[in-house]
Order: C-alpha cells, then sequence, then structure tokens
C-alpha cells in the first residue's frame, strides 16, 4: 500500500475544515450571520432582546417606553436598566437624565426609540405589536454564545485527564501506524518528516505516526439554573453565559449535559443531551419569577440522571434560599441527601448570597459532596463553574 503525499494532506485538511462548522439553523440564516460577523445593529438588537428576557420586559412599545423614560427616569433605570436605556435610545443614560427636561431632546429620544423598534420589526425580530419573535429569541441566544470568549477568564481552570487512550481529547504522544487506525488520527507533519528522513518520495504504510489522545474522565452534567425573582438583570444575565459556556467545554470534551431552570416551581428541563443548540436556546430563554423550589429542582434532577455507574454531577447557580415548602430548607437538605445516594454529588456556585443563602449553600455542599464557590464579582462566575467542571471529572 502506497500513499501520495500531496493527496492525503489535501484529503484530511478538507476533512479537518469540515469539523466545527455552526448548527445549519443558523449558517442558513443571513440575520445569523450578520451576529458573527459583527454586524453593530444586528448584534445590538440582539443584546437588546437578551436584556428584554432578563428584565421580565415583555414586548418593545415605543410609546410605552418613552412614557416610562420620561415619567420616572430613575424607576425606568432600575426596569430597564443602563444597557437596555443605552441600546434603544442610542445615548448614555446619565446624558438622558440631565437633558431629559429639554423639550428638543424629548423629541430626539422619542424619535430615536421609535426608530430602533421600527428597525426590530424590519429585521423581523419582533412583531407588529411588539413581541419578540421565534426568530429574535434564536438571535439573542446566538449573541451569548458570540460573547462566549470575552466571557471566561483565561486562567487555568485545573482540567484533568486520565492515563487510558482514547478517541477524543489532547494529543498525549505518537506511536507507528496500526492497521485500523483513524485518518483523522494521522499526524501529517511528522509522517511527511519520517518519509522525507527515509528518502522516500511517497508515503508507504510504515512511515505513517499516529497522534494517540489523553482520555479524560466522562461524566454526566446537570445545569441548574435558579430564575427566582432576585436574579433579574445581571445575575440572570451572567449565569445564562456561564450556563452557555459550560455546556459548550463539556460537549466538545463527549460529556452529557442537561438543565432544569426553577423558580417557584420547574420551569424548563433539558434531558442530558450532546445536542449544544438545544442547551444554548433553553438557556437564553429563561425568565425570572418570584419564589425558590431547591429541592423539586433537585429531585428532577435525580429522575434526568441515567442510573448507571459513572459520574454524576448537579452544579447550580443561585443567589437566594429555597421559599417554597413548609419547611423549604429542610427539605432542601433531605434532597441533597437523596441525590447524594442516588450517586450524585452536587455544587453550588453562590451569586453574591447573603448570610443565610451562604450557610445553606455550604451545607448541601457538603452532603453533596462536591464544592460550594461564594462569588462576589458577577465576572468570575465563568470561571468558577468551569474549574468546578473540571473538578468533577
Amino acid at each position: 500500500m502506497v500513499f501520495d503525499i500531496e493527496q492525503e494532506v489535501s484529503e484530511i485538511e478538507k476533512a479537518e475544515t469540515a469539523d466545527g462548522k455552526l448548527h445549519k439553523q443558523y449558517v442558513e440564516d443571513k440575520l445569523m450571520n450578520s451576529v458573527l460577523q459583527g454586524d453593530k445593529q444586528t448584534v445590538d438588537q440582539a443584546q437588546m432582546i437578551q436584556e428584554a428576557t432578563n428584565r421580565q420586559i415583555g414586548s418593545f412599545t415605543p410609546d410605552l417606553l418613552f412614557a416610562q423614560m420620561v415619567n420616572n427616569f430613575s424607576m425606568a433605570r432600575q426596569l430597564m436598566g443602563d444597557k437596555m436605556i443605552k441600546l434603544l435610545s442610542g445615548y448614555d443614560p446619565n446624558y438622558i437624565d440631565k437633558n431629559l427636561k429639554i423639550p428638543e431632546f424629548k423629541k430626539e429620544l422619542k424619535n430615536a426609540v421609535s426608530e430602533a423598534v421600527e428597525r426590530m420589526k424590519e429585521n423581523e425580530v419582533v412583531d407588529e405589536e411588539g413581541t419578540i419573535t421565534p426568530k429574535g429569541a434564536e438571535l439573542g441566544a446566538l449573541v451569548l454564545v458570540k460573547e462566549l470568549d470575552q466571557f471566561i477568564t483565561k486562567e487555568n481552570t485545573g482540567e484533568k485527564t486520565s492515563k487510558r487512550i482514547s478517541h477524543y481529547g489532547e494529543k498525549a504522544g505518537f506511536r507507528n501506524y496500526r492497521s485500523g487506525d483513524r485518518y483523522k488520527d494521522l499526524s501529517v507533519k511528522r509522517s511527511v518528516h519520517r518519509a522525507i528522513k527515509r528518502s522516500h518520495r511517497q508515503l508507504h504504510p510504515h512511515d505513517l505516526v499516529i497522534a494517540e489522545r489523553e482520555g479524560k474522565g466522562k461524566i454526566t452534567l446537570i445545569i441548574g439554573i435558579d430564575a427566582s425573582a432576585s436574579m433579574k438583570g445581571s445575575k440572570i444575565e451572567t449565569c445564562k453565559k456561564a450556563g452557555i459556556a459550560l455546556a459548550h467545554k463539556a460537549l466538545t470534551e463527549q460529556d452529557d449535559v442537561g438543565l432544569v431552570v426553577f423558580g417557584s416551581e420547574i420551569k424548563n428541563i433539558i434531558p442530558p443531551t450532546r445536542e449544544l443548540s438545544t442547551l444554548v436556546n433553553a438557556i437564553a430563554s429563561v425568565r425570572t419569577s418570584r419564589q425558590t423550589d431547591f429541592s423539586a429542582m433537585i429531585y428532577k434532577s435525580i429522575e434526568l440522571f441515567p442510573t448507571s455507574a459513572q459520574t454524576k454531577h448537579l452544579i447550580v447557580l443561585t443567589d437566594a434560599v429555597p421559599t417554597v415548602g413548609k419547611e423549604p430548607e429542610i427539605e432542601t437538605l433531605q434532597a441533597a441527601s437523596a441525590a447524594r445516594g442516588a450517586g450524585i454529588t452536587i455544587s453550588i456556585i453562590g451569586v453574591q448570597l447573603d448570610k443565610q443563602g451562604l450557610k445553606l449553600a455550604e451545607q448541601v455542599a457538603m452532603i453533596g459532596e462536591g464544592r460550594f464557590i461564594f462569588v462576589r464579582n458577577l465576572d468570575q462566575v465563568g470561571h468558577f463553574v468551569l474549574e468546578d467542571y473540571y473538578a468533577s471529572k
């Protein structure tokens, strides 16, 4: 058997280029591509949709939005947030606050808001009533994916590897080609170099070098996201990004990832899957509301995990104590104990917890034999989520 060097290199390059393409549902849409290419207007619209979702704003109605700003701007800032106001109007909120009493500026502000909403309608990200369309929801989800590189800090996250050889993972060493090896694992550079050293004009089987890959411990992961009222705004935005980053990383390492979104009840569940788009869309659509039922989230997670004897890990992003049930804290600890009995470990990423929440989170993590991480700075959430993931492998 003889290989032509140029032909082999060309074929392998084509195969490697084919990997990593975006899901077809994103690629085939020009609007989605404009997000990936950084088109400012479309990215701004996507960010407005995410802000609306995070802040429980049901629709983009120009007259209502303008009236909120004019009648009580300080209240509008609390409800809409500075980011939404700036994206919608094009003005810095502090500048608006100083100039709202000027009639000419009011007129200019109203026009700016109306034009922004009209552009969203033209792009079909909201309908004629200003309600977010399915296309708009998908656009909002995609912008979260686009921001991942900026969101995750670059420090070492404590990645662990196992010594067994795997089809996945990083290159761990090299060996001679054996019958049955995959072309994808062929080290073209080393194979060609060996052939040249041997004065071969073509690649022979005994010239081929295979890259062995170091396997990583496989786990099934479920992400629990607290969508209670206290998570509204920047907290839920940050936890969404952290959840998507975690799902993306785990799936690239061939782990299964599920999702439980909880508030006063279970809002959404995704059984462990390998479909990133399913997880991204579910996480991006999370809206906050009312109370926190921790025990229901844990019991639902127990149902979703496989019964096989593999590593099963639940990581919960929350800022609060449970408020649903006759004795919510006791019920939460009982649920954590049941999860541990089912072979599930539990980690809590506590986002700006108060003293009561901090104490309970520590107890849940201790019973669940996982980790408790208290996060004061929202910028650190993504880093700590990935750090916990690697610690569980």
